[in-house]
């Protein structure tokens, strides 16, 4: 896409819960996700899974959220992920507090996004779990890294289900990480993502 999907949605990458909510409301009565034209294969969801997990030496925790949004298109080959930082949630509420305004900077940086090409041939009629591999950009805190992902595809009804993993370094994104035990964090962190994707394009796109 040539912009990013956060821009396509958000306009100024802005309020993403509120639009998820709109989104929610509006696509029943088939006003937002609307199915891309005949033959086209996009696919497009804003309520996917991810996780950012941290393993440090005396503590383990992970900040989960819901609000994943997503878009892949496979006649272009790209693909485009974003998650509102506001929206992690570690289960407890103080560290939460702590991560969003002295680590993550959400009221200044409140976007994490990845977008790439589609390296590997896709089939997305083919074997469940099919292995795809995306080269891409790893978007934090207003610094870019390149970045590669593996995951797999499975056909589910007429959508799609993405899932993958991989790592970061914190320190290449100048996050500087809480040492306390309460807070430990590891440098490294892993990221899952679980999401489903249907038909359609982003809001504003079409």
């Amino acid at each position: 896409m040539g912009e990013a999907l956060c821009a396509s949605v958000q306009g100024s990458c802005r309020g993403s819960l509120t639009l998820s909510l709109m989104a929610g409301l509006l696509g029943g009565v088939g006003l937002v996700g609307m199915p891309a034209s005949a033959g086209a294969q996009t696919y497009f969801a804003d309520d996917g899974y991810v996780e950012f997990v941290s393993r440090a030496p005396l503590l383990e925790f992970k900040g989960v959220s819901n609000t994943l949004t997503g878009f892949v298109d496979l006649d272009e080959g790209t693909v485009d992920f974003f998650i509102d930082l506001e929206t992690l949630d570690t289960d407890n509420r103080r560290r939460d507090r702590d991560m969003r305004r002295n680590y993550l900077e959400t009221a200044r940086y409140p976007f994490a996004e990845f977008t790439g090409e589609i390296r590997s041939d896709l089939d997305p009629g083919g074997v469940e779990g099919a292995p795809v591999e995306v080269l891409g950009r790893f978007t934090m805190r207003g610094i870019s890294r390149e970045l590669e992902v593996t995951g797999a595809v499975t056909r589910e009804g007429d959508g799609l289900r993405l899932q993958a993993s991989w790592t970061l370094e914190l320190s290449d994104f100048n996050i500087d990480r809480p040492r306390v035990v309460f807070y430990e964090l590891s440098d490294t962190q892993t990221i899952n993502i679980d999401i489903l994707l249907k038909p359609g394009s982003p809001p504003g796109s079409f």
